[in-house]
């Protein structure tokens, strides 16, 4: 990464960390426990990939400040609220989340499903009441809920939990994180692009392309991480996939096989982003991030 890149990345993320406080429910307002743990849940950790690519597709396409910001802090709950219920014991069970407990364990299993379905709800709460044309909110309304419902994330996880001691083909396995962890990439894009303009054709097809290869990427990456990486570097419990018998990319293809595949929708990304020269340069870094992270 470059140090210009660097910079960029740590001033959004900055950025987003005080944007995302100023859109959650005040703690000091009843019920203060739940408005304390969706903080908790939601601020002080995470890379922050999909406030990330909003911005750089909105910079890409000029977008407005406070529509990009309200977009990335939407996506960015929804993410949140999914690895919430995506901790709890019955899902994945897991104990660490960012390097420290997950909610239900700091506070509770009925505190945490209460989170995540609070900060689903005001996801789209923080997109409704931005300034944006209704018809442009109305569009982001609908493509965010599509990438977080059953269609899209829910039904990704749907498939994932059925899944565990089968085995799945290749083409399985990629529908199945096309959902779960492609879909709201893909929003994070299209949703940064749109608080700029109304897209063309051939550039919402350029985006797809670009959204696909790097969706698959960041879940074929996750899955070489956990069978690599210990939980100290990843702040969440490493090696959960083959102890509960999950199909990953590492399990069907092997790990040198995967880490090829992860270099070639890293080029894959690259190549999508081609009609739009250097104004895609952050998108491309983005590309390179979600590839070439250790955690």
């Amino acid at each position: 990464m470059s140090s210009d890149f660097s910079a960029w990345q740590r001033a959004v993320q900055a950025q987003m960390e005080q944007t995302l406080e100023n859109f959650l429910p005040l703690i000091e307002q009843e019920p203060k426990v739940l408005h304390e743990a969706m903080h908790y849940a939601v601020l002080g950790g995470g890379k922050r990939v999909r406030p990330l690519l909003v911005y750089a597709a909105g910079e890409l396409f000029e977008a407005d400040e406070d529509a990009m910001a309200r977009a990335a802090a939407a996506v960015e709950m929804i993410h949140a609220y999914s690895l919430v219920h995506d901790d709890m014991p019955c899902m994945d069970d897991d104990d660490l989340r960012r390097g420290k407990p997950t909610v239900h364990k700091k506070y509770d299993e009925a505190t945490a499903l209460l989170v995540g379905d609070a900060l689903q709800s005001q996801a789209f709460l923080v997109l409704a009441e931005g300034s944006l044309e209704a018809s442009r909110k109305v569009a982001m309304l609908s493509r965010l809920a599509q990438a977080a419902g059953s269609y899209g994330m829910c039904g990704g996880q749907a498939i994932d939990c059925a899944a565990v001691g089968h085995a799945l083909s290749l083409q399985e396995l990629e529908h199945m994180h096309k959902l779960k962890t492609g879909a709201l990439l893909e929003a994070a894009v299209m949703l940064g692009a749109w608080a700029g303009k109304t897209l063309l054709a051939a550039e919402s097809l350029a985006l797809h392309a670009y959204s696909q290869a790097i969706g698959l990427a960041f879940q074929v990456v996750d899955d070489i991480l956990d069978a690599t990486a210990d939980s100290a570097t990843l702040g969440k419990t490493a090696g959960k996939d083959a102890a509960h018998n999950k199909p990953t990319y590492v399990s069907l293809l092997g790990l040198d096989a995967s880490l090829a595949l992860a270099e070639k929708l890293r080029q894959d990304a690259h190549v999508a982003l081609l009609p739009f020269g250097d104004g895609a340069t952050r998108l491309r870094e983005l590309a390179d991030l979600i590839v070439q992270r250790k955690a």
